[in-house]
């Protein structure tokens, strides 16, 4: 994917071109692979994230909880659905507050908004407010999910994305770089793309992100951008904008 390809789509291909941004994060990320919460891991990603503000990028971040509950593994287990997503909900808040305490360890003043009211940790969710936060250079992280049962935290990065105005959702995954033609953890010929459209991956079946959140980019024609947590300094990368994962994007 060349410069001149991604200009054409309307989407980010140099710091230049990420003014505001969403970023997704996976929960299990936090926990180092176990249940909790790994402090290095999570100074590791407030650092990033400080690298890109002090860049002048404007960023949100919406955090997964599966390092500590899921809420549709619980359901599963016998456990009603809906009280079961309320508790993956609390699990987002958790880390969410977490990445707080470590990106103000790293001097970005951060906000969190809960979309489940929680006033003695954290702010209501406001997207006005949340704006106007952005604008001041402020770090807002999103928690608690939708508020709401049955919203995956794919499909709700989206929705956060598009109410904040937001140039691109970079979403991350753990154990896969970007969008790939089958799980290339178990699929060996799996073939990595640079850049599809949602039209293709929708028709495709690929399911690195929730069809859900794929669909309402495709309708709003915000970019995507799936990469991968690995690699030395890749949140910061995607952050500024540069080449990295596969860009999804309208056709």
């Amino acid at each position: 994917m060349d410069t001149d390809t991604a200009q054409e789509v309307d989407a980010p291909a140099s710091g230049h071109a990420l003014k505001r941004v969403l970023l997704k994060l996976s929960g299990e990320v936090f926990g180092g692979g176990k249940i909790g919460i790994d402090p290095d891991v999570v100074n590791g990603i407030a650092k990033q994230v400080a690298e890109a503000v002090a860049e002048g990028v404007e960023v949100a971040i919406v955090v997964g909880g599966g390092n500590f509950f899921r809420g549709a593994e619980l359901s599963q287990r016998g456990m009603d659905r809906s009280r079961a997503d309320y508790i993956g909900m609390l699990g987002t808040v958790m880390n969410c507050l977490a990445l707080q305490d470590f990106c103000e360890k790293q001097g970005i003043e951060t906000r969190v908004q809960s979309a489940i009211t929680m006033g003695q940790v954290a702010e209501p969710y406001i997207p006005r407010r949340a704006i106007r936060h952005l604008e001041k250079g402020r770090v807002v992280i999103f928690g608690a999910g939708a508020g709401m049962p049955y919203f995956s935290t794919d499909t709700v990065s989206a929705q956060r994305a598009l109410e904040i105005g937001a140039d691109a959702v970079l979403m991350s995954k753990s154990g896969v770089d970007g969008v790939y033609s089958a799980d290339p953890r178990t699929d060996p010929t799996a073939r990595k793309f640079d850049e599809i459209t949602f039209d293709d991956a929708l028709r495709l079946g690929l399911k690195v992100v929730d069809a859900a959140a794929f669909a309402l980019c495709m309708e709003n024609k915000l970019p995507m951008i799936v990469f991968g947590m690995e690699g030395e300094g890749n949140i910061a990368r995607v952050l500024r904008g540069e080449k990295i994962g596969t860009l999804v994007h309208a056709a």
